[in-house]
């Protein structure tokens, strides 16, 4: 996957979690779409501040084609 679909990606994930900012994905070649597309999924790993000071991990997956268009965002609490 190109540098410049990744930044375009990290832009879009940053602006729905603000604690992935600055958060370099790791990037997975997924299966093949009809058509001949190609699918990757994108793993965030940060941390979200809670009330009271805590921290809690949380990780964002993004699974998106190759020109960039986001088909599934899941997050875990």
């Amino acid at each position: 996957m190109k540098r410049s679909i990744i930044a375009k990606l990290n832009c879009q994930v940053t602006e729905k979690f603000p604690e992935m900012k600055g958060v370099c994905p790791t990037v997975r070649r997924g299966p093949q779409l009809k058509g001949g597309d190609q699918r990757y999924t994108l793993t965030y790993k940060g941390k979200a501040d809670l009330p009271g000071g805590r921290k809690i991990s949380r990780i964002v997956r993004v699974v998106a084609d190759e020109e960039g268009r986001i088909l599934r965002i899941s997050t875990s609490k």
